[in-house]
């Protein structure tokens, strides 16, 4: 699969890209991509939710009334989770949520989102390039010259770079993400990937 690389500036340029087969034109696998987006979510959890129980809740611990003769239902404690003020029936407590996927499962789903991006015409190869400074204005320009501007944006870079990256964070439609910390979410969540020359040829490697 051969795919045109852009300059930053939106002009196709006399190189091409050869997209693997078995990345970006695979079955997609779409129990694949919900387990892993499951765990993908489930490992962002705190789980540091918790309530009150009745042995928790600070109170008299009085007989409220005499056991038999009132007519009512006997009434033992106010810390009781039937009264007000009382304790959580079964409430939530500090947990994790996290769960392990096979190695398989997990490149499988990301072949699965990568083929469909693909599939869509939705993936974009630019030529590596830089930032001189941190400058949001400089990438925001860059998105506008790609014509992406409107859109929800994931970069994948080849190699770990403050400029692009800094100058991208406060763009709320933008992530930028390396080549080796790509994920199912990330890919799905976007509307359009873009792709740096040097990142086709580590995710290949790191894929297969």
């Amino acid at each position: 699969m051969k795919v045109k690389v852009i300059s930053i500036k939106g002009k196709a340029t006399a190189n091409e890209v050869s997209l693997s087969k078995n990345i970006f034109s695979v079955e997609p696998n779409d129990h694949a991509i919900y387990l892993d987006v499951k765990q993908h979510l489930a490992n962002r959890r705190q789980g540091t939710h918790k309530t009150k129980e009745r042995a928790e809740i600070n109170g008299s611990t009085k007989k409220i009334r005499k056991q038999k003769g009132t007519g009512s239902a006997r009434v033992g404690s106010i810390k009781s989770g039937t009264r007000v003020g009382g304790g959580r029936i079964f409430g939530p407590r500090p947990r994790n949520y996290q769960f392990k996927l096979n190695l398989k499962l997990k490149r499988l789903a990301r072949k699965s989102a990568f083929s469909y991006k693909a599939s869509s015409k939705d993936i974009m190869v630019i030529k590596d390039f830089n930032f001189d400074k941190i400058k949001t204005k400089d990438f925001e320009t860059l998105l506008f010259d790609l014509g992406i501007q409107n859109e929800k944006v994931l970069m994948i870079l080849g190699d770990k770079n403050d400029n692009i990256y800094l100058s991208s964070r406060n763009l709320k439609r933008v992530k930028v993400v390396t080549a080796d910390t790509v994920n199912t979410f990330d890919l799905l969540n976007a509307t359009k990937v873009v792709m740096l020359e040097s990142s086709v040829k580590i995710i290949e490697n790191i894929l297969n």
